[in-house]
């Protein structure tokens, strides 16, 4: 479609609802956005029949979905989670590596340089997300043990080198190195983000004063209050609520976080410096019951139940298999958050996390067509990914 027109719709805007509002989209970008009903010719039409129009959701951690796995190291598996997850209203995405070799990383950015071009019916990509391998053992997770390392110099340059798509590198940052890759990451344009990490507040606040700006997953796989000698210290947890410049990102599906922790963050960080993440595998989207974490062939065994992934031994969570509006609901219909500020964690602050707050993230005159229109229950009914319509649900024409 060239031109739209959006009737009758609660347009979520970043300062209110409009209720019965018209947009326009003309293009790739939006045109107009009215209280009134607009004057246009030769545009398609869609009533929104009072369900919410919102800015399409940005997803920056996610490893799969629909049966797919970013570490398949596949075409087919980036363009087929995009397209998944676009039916549950993501509209852009950060696809996210595991712990590997260093030729399984230089493959995923051919793969994403690739794919990228070739995606033009699922969520965009935004950049690349390196998730490990420089982690700290004792808080492994879900993460490959066999590929944790310390930071490597060469290494790591050798792979920012090798392509401009690194958007951002989670890194536990009290390893040997880890300092001086956050400066480098900052050099670069690269977000440093603290992740699978033991570290205390010091260690923490030293990384923020050397490039690193962001908590990957908050409370999943990092230290909260802990003991040396005797003597107790603040963990990462803590770290994230006490310095104010830094960013979280949270699972919000009520699994991973129940919702007293949800209400929790929200409370002492406020919606602009949350980002709601799906961290999805390949589950997502799929039935529950046996299912392959990272590469289908050599990833590990985990089992889907109870709308989560948990490891084969049950020793902790695999990853979620959540998707965007199902975060969405959830901070809404069980952490008692506004919707248009759930929204706002789920568009316009991970947008400005990411740096392309000035094209995406929410609907103003000028940005990026990425639009939703979902009901009370954020059950998505239409998405428009850059002024196409891209899903539209069979019940709603």
């Amino acid at each position: 479609m060239k031109k739209v027109k959006i009737i009758n719709g609660l347009i979520i805007t970043p300062y209110r609802i409009i209720k019965n509002g018209t947009l326009l989209i003309n293009g790739n970008k939006i045109e107009s956005i009215s209280e009134v009903d607009i004057e246009a010719q030769d545009y398609h039409v869609i009533d929104a029949k009072g369900n919410y129009v919102s800015p399409g959701f940005i997803d920056i951690h996610i490893h799969g979905g629909g049966g797919h796995d970013f570490m398949d190291a596949t075409e087919e598996a980036y363009l087929k989670i995009a397209e998944i997850h676009a039916t549950y209203g993501t509209t852009a995405m950060a696809p996210t590596t595991l712990t590997c070799s260093k030729a399984d990383l230089l493959k995923a950015i051919e793969l994403y340089k690739s794919a990228d071009i070739k995606n033009t019916s699922g969520a965009q990509f935004i950049g690349l997300h390196l998730e490990g391998p420089y982690f700290a053992l004792s808080q492994s997770g879900a993460q490959d043990t066999r590929y944790i390392r310390n930071p490597d110099v060469e290494e790591y340059k050798e792979v920012i080198a090798y392509g401009d798509v690194i958007k951002r590198w989670s890194v536990a940052p009290e390893l040997p190195g880890a300092i001086e890759m956050g400066k480098y990451l900052k050099s670069q344009g690269i977000i440093a983000a603290v992740a699978h990490t033991d570290a205390i507040y010091e260690e923490v606040l030293e990384a923020v004063e050397n490039g690193y700006t962001l908590a990957t997953h908050l409370y999943s796989a990092m230290s909260g209050v802990t003991r040396r000698d005797t003597y107790r210290y603040a963990g990462v947890i803590e770290s994230a609520f006490l310095i104010d410049a830094m960013d979280v990102e949270i699972i919000a599906d009520g699994i991973h976080l129940p919702p007293p922790l949800l209400k929790l963050v929200c409370k002492i960080k406020g919606p602009d410096r949350i980002a709601l993440i799906t961290d999805a595998m390949r589950g997502a989207g799929m039935p529950e019951g046996d299912s392959i974490l990272g590469n289908k062939d050599t990833g590990m065994k985990v089992t889907i139940e109870n709308g989560v992934a948990i490891m084969a031994d049950r020793s902790s969570f695999a990853g979620s298999v959540a998707t965007t509006d199902r975060l969405v609901r959830t901070m809404v219909q069980m952490a008692d958050i506004p919707l248009v500020e759930a929204v706002r964690m789920m568009s316009r602050t991970p947008a400005t996390i990411m740096g392309i707050e000035n094209t995406k993230g929410t609907l103003t005159v000028g940005k990026d067509a990425d639009v939703l229109i979902f009901d009370e229950n954020i059950n998505i009914k239409t998405t428009i990914i850059n002024g196409k319509i891209v899903y539209s649900s069979a019940d709603f024409t």
